[in-house]
């Protein structure tokens, strides 16, 4: 039996990138000048037994972008744009059962059968090469799909806190202890609480939306409880399982309320060829908040991955610079 999709309305990062205004004004600014530089294209591709739904944007190598819990591919949108402008091909997909693809089953959010199925993805648009990268439960993902196809896979990049390397950070805890799922908010309190615990600068969302949001959660409470306890079933596993040894870039915000930046220096340990930056005055959401600065650091990243590429083809066998 099929389950309902994670609605496009119960994420709150949706209605953020549809109309709501930031509170931050520089961050507006940045998604405003990318949104008008670029051309997303939506398309769809049949995978497994479902419809998966994706943006693109830009020509040239292939990144593959993978959202978090509860998110969406529109959570890119800046970043999708700014990567275009960089000389990418950028893919942001909306998870199977997540967003508007559909057609998947309970058993589908497994995070294996994730990255089965982004396999299918890739061969279904004819990807041969790609580099792939992950916020939150996406860099989880996007570790096990690097792990089981490493000969497709050029990179792996976390772009943020990665679930599965270090527990919650002690704010979530407390409201864990209190009751409170905060990623499944059914009163107006707990929504602007996971407003917080998300964003450095929270953005300003209108009353009737957020009624709306809260409505959605309270509407698919048991199937959204369901998606949680099958992912929190991975809360250790970046610890206990060996890291793919590919160029590794890790981007995790100094500030995070989600994932303490503590786990930072764990997951450069277990990772082979990784490189490490914190980000000060930044929180889980990088993708959206601090896009700019990620693209300062993903795109020199992807450049020397490329150089030390030909390089190889060229001279043979390089070691890779950590």
């Amino acid at each position: 039996m099929k389950n309902a999709r994670l609605h496009l309305l119960a994420p709150l990062l949706a209605l953020i990138l549809i109309g709501c205004r930031w509170a931050d004004p520089a961050s507006a600014a940045v998604a405003a000048t990318a949104a008008t530089q670029c051309a997303i294209a939506t398309k769809t591709a049949p995978v497994g037994d479902g419809t998966m739904v994706y943006n693109s944007a830009g020509t040239g190598p292939t990144l593959l972008l993978l959202h978090g819990l509860f998110a969406n591919k529109e959570q890119w949108n800046t970043l999708l744009c700014l990567l275009a402008e960089a000389g990418y091909t950028a893919i942001a997909v909306d998870l199977p059962g997540y967003g508007k693809s559909a057609g998947y089953s309970l058993e589908d959010y497994r995070l294996e059968r994730q990255a089965t199925l982004l396999r299918d993805f890739s061969r279904q648009l004819g990807i041969a090469q790609l580099d792939v990268a992950g916020s939150s439960m996406g860099g989880t993902i996007a570790t096990l799909y690097a792990d089981r196809y490493r000969g497709q896979v050029r990179s792996l990049a976390y772009i943020g806190a990665p679930l599965g390397v270090i527990g919650w950070g002690p704010q979530l805890r407390r409201a864990f202890f209190r009751g409170i799922n905060a990623f499944i908010p059914v009163t107006g309190y707990q929504f602007e609480l996971e407003l917080r615990l998300l964003f450095m600068t929270p953005p300003t969302i209108p009353t009737p939306e957020k009624r709306a949001i809260v409505g959605e959660y309270v509407t698919h409470n048991r199937h959204y409880v369901q998606v949680w306890d099958i992912v929190n079933l991975y809360d250790d596993i970046l610890r206990r399982r060996p890291m793919p040894e590919l160029p590794t870039l890790i981007l995790w915000g100094q500030e995070d309320r989600i994932y303490p930046v503590a786990g930072a220096g764990t997951l450069q340990q277990v990772s082979p060829h990784s490189e490490l930056h914190t980000l000060p005055a930044a929180g889980h959401l990088l993708l959206m908040e601090d896009a700019d600065e990620v693209v300062k650091l993903y795109v020199p990243f992807l450049h020397r991955q490329g150089e030390q590429k030909r390089a190889t083809d060229i001279g043979g066998t390089h070691p890779i610079q950590r």
